[in-house]
């Protein structure tokens, strides 16, 4: 097969993946630099302002035309996002501008836009504080929103300071989810190689019904398993039912809403993808190494340590990676049988997508989970000597 007849096999996947995955990932990251919303709605104030330094007198002609930025504004229904961006920074503002707004539409024609005018609306709207918040605003790209994402923003005078402790919550939720999915990642492995290597031993028939149990949590919607484990392990749930009945424990478990249920419900669902690689990799090592080890004097445990387990390393290295990876980027699982204190990092880029329509920290923290990720893989990668994701 010639060159030029494998490109063209490869042309409709790449094409596809370049138009329905690659351009809108690229499109969604660039909202955590880009600033149109400010630029949009103010040009005529961000002209005034674009010599003006924190610190300075304001310029009296920056009154008059945010006066006329925003009658324009809010005819061209640009004024509510342009407020939005500005509230993140100055709290409450988003209401006094739409206010401001609408009290210059209805001024008289002979009134005076000065600093008096928009003290009487909110003194904020005349303070150097806001002036400064939309001079940082101009774009076309800015940092704030990647700042935000690790609880970082820029004071009065533009310098990067980090924000209230009551603010600081990114960096924690990041840890959080990092330790979440380790957890699941170790759990899963420490259920799924016993059950790679039994699927080795046993017949071919029995491997195959083995299998079927393996892979049956695939063929059971994502969202049914997380109601279903809501049912199993809530405190009149069959765990805590059968636990009372052994007489194991007096009164109930609290095994829903709290990390518990988180990692078991997402251990549940993730285990397959641990245990595929490994069994694809535990079947092809020959059972005569494990022989041939004892046969020289290594008991079993040592023979495991020193010649089965090695040979297993890159199977473990993809399984892990695959499930840590898949583990990150939950957001059901953890919404379902989780507690407020269990929500992980794609908890929040949902809530900003959907509810807020904040879609720059939304893009912030979702760039700072792919480079997370990106950095550990490539962590893993170096140490496994080059044979991460690798099945052999």
């Amino acid at each position: 097969m010639s060159t030029r007849q494998r490109f063209s096999l490869l042309l409709p996947l790449s094409g596809f993946l370049l138009v329905f995955f690659v351009a809108p990932l690229v499109w969604l990251l660039s909202l955590a630099v880009r600033e149109a919303e400010v630029p949009r709605a103010l040009p005529r104030t961000l002209a005034v302002l674009q010599t003006w330094q924190p610190g300075q007198a304001l310029p009296p002609k920056v009154f008059p035309d945010l006066a006329q930025d925003l009658v324009e504004a809010r005819a061209a229904s640009t004024l509510a996002d342009a407020a939005r961006r500005l509230n993140y920074e100055v709290g409450g503002v988003r209401s006094s501008l739409m206010r401001a707004a609408r009290e210059v539409g209805s001024a008289v024609p002979d009134t005076v836009f000065g600093a008096e005018f928009f003290n009487a609306v909110d003194p904020a709207l005349a303070s150097p504080e806001f002036f400064a918040a939309v001079q940082r605003a101009r774009g076309p790209v800015s940092s704030y929103y990647l700042l935000a994402a690790f609880d970082l923003a820029r004071n009065a005078k533009g310098e990067i300071e980090r924000v209230s402790e009551a603010n600081r919550i990114y960096i924690d939720v990041l840890m959080r989810t990092l330790g979440i999915s380790l957890s699941v990642t170790l759990l899963c492995l420490l259920l799924g190689f016993p059950v790679a290597m039994l699927l080795t031993q046993v017949t071919a028939k029995t491997a195959d019904w083995l299998m079927i149990l393996v892979l049956l949590p695939f063929w059971t919607s994502l969202l049914v398993r997380t109601a279903a484990w809501v049912v199993v392990l809530q405190r009149e749930g069959m765990v805590n039912t059968l636990l009372m009945h052994l007489g194991v424990i007096s009164e109930p478990l609290t095994l829903i809403y709290n990390r518990t249920g988180v990692l078991i419900a997402m251990t549940h669902v993730l285990l397959p993808f641990m245990i595929l690689p490994l069994y694809g990799v535990l079947k092809g090592i020959p059972p005569h190494y494990m022989r041939a080890a004892t046969s020289l004097g290594a008991p079993p445990v040592v023979a495991f340590f020193r010649v089965y387990l090695p040979m297993a390393a890159p199977a473990i290295m993809a399984g892990s990676l695959m499930v840590f990876i898949l583990a990150m980027g939950y957001y059901i699982t953890p919404a379902l049988v989780g507690g407020g204190s269990d929500q992980m990092l794609s908890y929040f880029v949902a809530t900003y997508t959907t509810d807020t329509g904040n879609w720059g920290l939304a893009s912030a923290l979702g760039l700072m989970m792919l480079v997370t990720t990106l950095a550990l893989y490539a962590v893993a990668h170096k140490l496994s000597g080059g044979r991460a994701l690798s099945m052999g």
